[in-house]
């Protein structure tokens, strides 16, 4: 259970605006959503008197780990978002918003003969039009009240409908001028309907013309001097515009479009992009990029642009992006942007309407976002020495482990054995100096052993780089050249050493890895273990493993350390057993050396096409004549499951890749 003062918001970080929350677990799940007038208020009350909670208000903030906010306009545009987030993302916490597992809809029973407003809920009928949903029903209600005015339909059950033609009478609505009466024929049933069709399509969007409709008729009236009337299509006008504010957040119910806004400075910039589908909100996402050059708006627009859909599905690019600058080279994007998607693309300003506002909205959650990131920013440096300084205390060690090495092992049934090293300074990933091993001499599924030789070839590169500038205490005062390499201008590989090295592992692999530097002579770089089953630290010649506290920062930092490296091992490993299943099956064809197998990977795309082809469309490989071709034929088709084989290699530098992640 978490404590929630740990991820409370630091004081008056919290605008006072209305938005939409959201707690989360350890996972990232979304665990609550709620919306609020005040943002600040309603949060602080969540942290300001724990004990005078509901009980499943205390639960739900000791499961959350995380807190975040989206600042809308209005409360309308609050309460359109909260129960769009929650049909998303489904809410473990958030059943007082649900009604049998359902949400509720405005629905128009069009197949009845004279068709019925109503709230429905559960699953969708045929002949029924839907709105919604909405996450209250008194919100439909309200709705549907101010639309009476305008489009008088029936909203009695069919009891109440009966009864009342029976009688010969209308109802309350009837006598108020809310229902058109068709119980009494004050309407036929025709004109009943046609009435309801108008519901939907204001409903749907066709907003602007029932408004200026009504206002052409006020003016009519006023100009005959019937005032009374006037009067009333003013008020009906009024009651329509009161609908759309409901709608506020919401764009056409066939609009796709991604809406993105910038809030920068002269350092950094913060990115929002929202993502509407079928008209409404359906997610959210934010960035922030350090500025390396100063540019402008529309350059910054060009960069996101091209880094988001690049790499993204065709289908993920929208046909239409709302941005608040064009690049300076729009035609280009807008091309590059169609030709991924296939399809046309608009890139555009908005400049009026429901898209303009939605972008000012979006601007408002950039501007947020940004002060949110300068917040974190400031407390981060305060929350990583914390986690340093707990475990230089736990492990009492002597300084604090300003630079941590983790080492992890990956291997499939004893092949292909590799060794990922990632590092950590002053509590943040150096993915520069990250770096992957094969290894060379450990044959099965020996942890330990290769634990240990990983350790022993890092610190024995350590030495030699540090004997050839004749600097062993790179701590000190370098000598020329140091550890950066004067032809390069770039930190030789093993140059530097950790303050502690962690391994992925236990007293057995921490044991290993001790001893590779006792080997050495290396007796000042501290060591441990990190376990997975119970997360336990186990130091070197220790019965007993340290227990960090599971809320820690200190045990926050070593899960990450861990958890990059066996991420960075494994990712190396399946490219490594990729590679050698390439050409395992053609290593032991007689005459076939390592220059003819890649030419005929590369001829044919794989081993699978190669096994289908035959002897003479083999021997159309330059170097393969016919004999070979049938060795080759027989051994694929004698051998087809052989195990790939292993291949070895050295320490691979972050440039050929060891420093991506």
């Amino acid at each position: 259970m978490a404590d929630p003062a740990t991820y409370r918001p630091a004081p008056g970080s919290i605008p006072e605006s209305p938005g939409v929350y959201r707690f989360r677990d350890e996972t990232g799940r979304v665990i609550y959503v709620g919306k609020a007038k005040n943002l600040r208020s309603r949060l602080n009350s969540y942290f300001a008197d724990f004990a005078g909670l509901h009980p499943r208000t205390q639960t739900m903030l000791q499961t959350a780990t995380d807190v975040g906010w989206t600042v809308v306009g209005t409360e309308v545009e609050a309460l359109q978002l909260e129960y769009s987030w929650i049909k998303e993302f489904d809410p473990r916490f958030n059943v007082k918003y649900r009604d049998d597992k359902s949400y509720p809809y405005l629905a128009v029973t069009m197949h009845d003969d004279v068709p019925r407003v109503q709230v429905m809920r559960g699953a969708k009928k045929k002949g029924v039009r839907y709105f919604g949903p909405y996450s209250h029903a008194w919100a439909i209600r309200e709705t549907v009240d101010q639309l009476l005015r305008v489009f008088p339909v029936r909203t009695c059950s069919a009891g109440v409908f009966q009864r009342q033609r029976q009688m010969g009478r209308p109802c309350l609505l009837g006598d108020i001028g809310k229902c058109s009466a068709p119980c009494v024929g004050r309407i036929t049933e025709q004109g009943h309907r046609e009435l309801a069709e108008d519901f939907c399509a204001f409903m749907a969007g066709e907003t602007a013309r029932f408004i200026k409709a009504l206002e052409k008729d006020m003016k009519a009236a006023a100009a005959e001097q019937e005032y009374e009337r006037a009067a009333r299509l003013r008020d009906d006008i009024r009651a329509l515009q009161r609908a759309l504010e409901k709608q506020s957040v919401v764009l056409g119910d066939t609009t796709d479009c991604d809406v993105i806004a910038f809030a920068d400075d002269q350092l950094e910039a913060a990115v929002q992009a929202f993502y509407v589908r079928g008209g409404r909100i359906r997610g959210q996402r934010g960035w922030v990029v350090d500025k390396v050059e100063e540019v402008t708006t529309g350059e910054l627009v060009e960069q996101f642009l091209l880094q988001m859909y690049g790499e993204a599905a065709a289908e993920a690019v929208p046909r239409e992006i709302l941005v608040p600058a064009l690049p300076p080279d729009t035609d280009a994007v807008v091309e590059l942007l169609a030709e991924h998607r296939g399809g046309r693309v608009d890139l555009r300003v908005p400049q009026r309407g429901d898209k303009k506002t939605l972008m000012e909205t979006v601007e408002r959650n950039a501007v947020e976002a940004f002060k949110q990131h300068k917040t974190r920013r400031a407390t981060d440096l305060t929350t990583r020495s914390k986690g340093l300084q707990e475990i230089q205390d736990a492990l009492e060690l002597e300084q604090a482990p300003l630079r941590m090495e983790c080492y992890d092992v990956s291997n499939l049934q004893g092949t292909n054995v590799v060794a990922s090293m990632v590092v950590f300074e002053d509590g943040l990933a150096r993915k520069s100096e990250y770096r992957r091993f094969s290894i060379k001499t450990v044959e099965g599924q020996d942890d330990v052993r290769s634990i240990h030789e990983v350790i022993r070839r890092r610190f024995k590169r350590y030495l030699e780089e540090t004997e050839k500038t004749g600097e062993l205490d790179v701590l000190g005062e370098p000598e020329a050249g140091g550890p950066i390499d004067p032809e390069t201008g770039k930190p030789r590989r093993f140059a530097y050493p950790p303050n502690l090295v962690v391994v992925d592992g236990g007293a057995p692999q921490v044991a290993a890895a001790q001893r590779a530097l006792d080997e050495l002579g290396i007796d000042d770089v501290d060591v441990c273990g990190i376990a997975k089953r119970l997360e336990e630290i186990w130091l070197p010649g220790e019965e007993d493993p340290v227990i960090l506290p599971r809320n820690s920062e200190a045990m926050y930092l070593m899960q990450r350390l861990r958890d990059q490296a066996h991420d960075f091992a494994i990712r190396y490993h399946r490219t490594k057993r990729s590679k050698g299943m390439l050409v395992s099956e053609l290593d032991d064809v007689p005459g076939l050396g390592p220059g003819r197998r890649k030419a005929l990977i590369k001829h044919f795309g794989s081993v699978k096409l190669l096994k289908e082809a035959g002897p003479d469309q083999i021997a159309e490989v330059p170097g393969i004549g016919r004999r070979t071709a049938e060795n080759i034929i027989a051994a694929l088709r004698a051998d087809d499951g052989a195990a790939p084989g292993a291949q070895d290699g050295t320490a691979s530098p972050a440039q050929d890749g060891g420093g991506r992640t």
